[in-house]
């Protein structure tokens, strides 16, 4: 093997095992939010009580921020790919700044929730706000019924059995798993921050060509993972939650 063949070689080693590591990652985390999803079905499955509450507005707008991000990373990937070396670094900036737009957002919308009375732990007796709009209880899948502060079974017409003893400390576990969630999500999505952080810096020395661009290729699909695994979790909690 001559010698100008061996570094090709390994470089094409070393790109091979950046992406089975990539590859890797992703499955590791689907696996973990897999067994989220699926507590979070069980619990509410066995739960005598259950909250189902309107999603705050930032959490959808944080949508339309990531995927938009999604959308200029992927055009960085593209200009590099092309060799257009002086443009790859605006829009790894570009989605630099969407990320921080989604983060923003994300505790805007925790923010509301807890103005709203939900935290990572609170209890039934906390919740307010209008009840069948912002939020419905449901006791082993009944929609209760709210007169005035107090809930009924729907078959308690004449409104003679509150259950507001029974449910004052009862946890609200609808709450602590959206927190679980999201939370989760930030997690994995402050390692995407940090890697375009170092992404933006290298994109703006001229660091990523044609044929130099796999930390960025990881990047790009690391992104596109998370933003399409918030599409999910948000799909999921506002038609399974």
């Amino acid at each position: 093997m001559s010698d100008t063949e061996q570094p090709a070689e390994r470089s094409g080693r070393m790109n091979k095992a950046r992406k089975n590591i990539t590859y890797m990652l992703f499955f590791s985390i689907i696996m973990f939010f897999a067994g989220l999803t699926s507590a979070y079905l069980v619990s509410k499955g066995g739960a005598t009580y259950w909250v189902t509450f309107r999603i705050p507005a930032p959490f959808w707008w944080s949508t339309l921020f990531i995927v938009a991000s999604s959308a200029t990373i992927h055009m960085a990937l593209t200009q590099a790919r092309k060799d257009r070396k002086s443009a790859v670094g605006p829009w790894v900036a570009a989605t630099l700044a969407l990320g921080l737009c989604f983060s923003y957002s994300q505790f805007k919308g925790w923010s509301q929730l807890f103005d709203d009375g939900y935290a990572l732990v609170s209890r039934l007796k906390t919740l307010h706000g209008n009840y069948g709009t912002d939020y419905t209880v449901q006791r082993l899948g009944q929609t209760l019924v709210k007169q005035g502060d107090e809930y009924f079974l729907p078959e308690d017409t004449g409104f003679e059995h509150p259950l507001n003893p029974e449910m004052g400390e009862t946890f609200n576990a609808a709450s602590s798993y959206f927190y679980v969630l999201t939370y989760s999500h930030f997690a994995h999505l402050v390692g995407g921050l940090v890697a375009l952080l170092v992404m933006t810096f290298k994109a703006f020395r001229s660091r990523y060509g044609e044929t130099d661009h796999q930390g960025l290729w990881a990047g790009t699909w690391y992104w596109h993972f998370l933003a399409g695994l918030w599409v999910y979790l948000l799909l999921f909690l506002a038609y399974v939650h």
